[in-house]
């Protein structure tokens, strides 16, 4: 009984993250409801995983979870940068830093 009130939540919220995504005033915030979405989604996996009592389930969340992870930072790199293959110059230099502070 309590899965499904935590189902009903968790389906609330899912729902809250897809008008957040498409309602976002910048791009971040589309990013970041995405990501939101991939983790409830991985909590609608282990939630599964728990009420049919099924341990594959989990390892299946977790791949998902790591999936999630590595495209949310691949997304906000190419907002950041525009592309995959190799940052500019300017972003690895330190530029808040002067010698000064370093030592």
């Amino acid at each position: 009984m309590i899965e499904l009130v935590i189902l009903g939540v968790v389906l609330v919220s899912m729902l809250c993250t897809i008008i957040r995504s498409i309602a976002g005033p910048t791009s971040f915030d589309r990013i970041l409801a995405c990501n939101s979405f991939g983790t409830h989604t991985v909590i609608m996996i282990g939630l599964v995983g728990v009420v049919t009592h099924h341990d594959f389930y989990l390892d299946i969340a977790l791949v998902y979870a790591l999936i999630n992870f590595i495209a949310t930072i691949a997304f906000l790199r190419y907002y950041k940068y525009g592309t995959f293959n190799e940052l500019p110059l300017d972003a690895l230099q330190p530029t808040h830093l002067d010698n000064e502070e370093i030592a």
